[in-house]
């Protein structure tokens, strides 16, 4: 009966998916906004270009796979930091917490933020700026819940609420995450994940800055009547990743990983690659990976991230606990990934991680 379970959860995820997803549409390309939905904060999973679907776990799942959430000892927490093209003056920031609840269910928190730096205010009287600065605020919260059946398969959902605001116009909205992961082999160490992302409602700025004066002739009297200016809706950044990997362990200490994955984003081209995760008794992490866009070789619509990334981890134990069922005990990661992008310098991100 359990068996009839897992397929059923698996058909369902997949037929939301067939329903939602628009794959790989170029002609669409610029028309949804929300862009910071596909910027990820994270540094393990950034070393391997975002494209871990399959095994990601903890925190970091809720920005690519929330059915990994479930996978940690106990409790975990993450922050991070990202500069974001690097000479562009845009940084990501980024906390997270995750905590079991029973024995096969967790429960998951994250937070990230744009900072964007001080911007000049400039209009057309004084075009060299007025004397005073603005920062946009893009701000997003998730929470996700996942559970694993029998350590087999793992299934998520997360509900994220996104802002966009300046002094005087915002928009805010929804969106739902959903996953699931797949865990088989002698060592668990072949693994299946599928996950579609940002599925919601749509983005409309409103405020004071939608305001204008205007003129209305009265007679020889007229006035001015305050009119607010009709914007756009714009839907979010959906897509859906289909992703695999296999450990291969290489006596007591080593341990190789292979990841392949696929993408199809609703607003722009389809993306694939894969990566290699090299780890030494667990304590140093290395990985680097390589993603293709179709279509990256037309100048006019190169995407941002094309190419290589790369990074690595160094986790060390809190205590002198051997592995129990297949988990390190509770520890301290450092992480770092670097991201090649077409323009400046590429993306770089640090992260500190706690494994209770």
């Amino acid at each position: 009966m359990t068996k009839y379970l897992y397929f059923i959860l698996a058909l369902l995820l997949v037929c939301t998916v067939t329903e939602n997803a628009e794959a790989g549409n170029p002609d669409r390309q610029g028309e949804a906004g929300a862009y910071e939905l596909l910027m990820n904060p994270w540094a393990r999973s950034a070393g391997l270009h975002s494209m871990n679907t399959a095994n990601v776990s903890g925190v970091e799942a809720l920005r690519l796979n929330v059915a990994g959430a479930s996978r940690i000892n106990q409790t975990q927490a993450n922050v991070s930091y990202a500069e974001y093209l690097e000479g562009s003056g845009i940084s990501m920031n980024a906390f997270g917490l995750a905590q079991k609840i029973g024995q096969n269910g967790a429960i998951a928190l994250s937070l990230m933020s744009l900072d964007f730096g001080d911007i000049p205010v400039t209009t057309v009287g004084q075009p060299e700026g007025t004397g005073s600065t603005y920062s946009p605020r893009f701000i997003n919260i998730g929470v996700g819940y996942s559970h694993i059946f029998e350590n087999k398969i793992s299934v998520g959902v997360l509900a994220r609420g996104i802002n966009e605001s300046i002094a005087d116009l915002s928009a805010s909205t929804f969106a739902i995450d959903a996953g699931v992961q797949y865990v088989t082999g002698e060592q668990d160490n072949f693994k299946l994940g599928i996950s579609l992302r940002n599925v919601g409602g749509t983005l409309r700025f409103s405020g004071e800055g939608a305001v204008r004066s205007v003129d209305i002739p009265s007679g020889s009297a007229p006035f001015q009547l305050a009119i607010e200016e009709r914007t756009n809706e714009f839907e979010l950044q959906s897509q859906l990743n289909i992703g695999g990997s296999y450990d291969f362990i290489l006596g007591a200490k080593h341990r190789l990983t292979v990841i392949g994955n696929f993408t199809s984003n609703a607003f722009s081209q389809d993306q694939f690659g894969g990566g290699i995760e090299y780890a030494l008794n667990e304590i140093f992490v290395l990985r680097g990976a390589y993603r293709y866009e179709v279509g990256s070789e037309i100048e006019e619509t190169a995407p941002l991230y094309t190419g290589l990334a790369g990074g690595f981890s160094i986790q060390l134990p809190l205590n002198k606990e051997a592995k129990e069922e297949g988990l390190f005990g509770s520890q301290i990661s450092l992480d770092y990934g670097y991201r090649t992008t077409s323009i400046l310098g590429g993306t770089h991100n640090v992260g500190l991680r706690f494994d209770l």
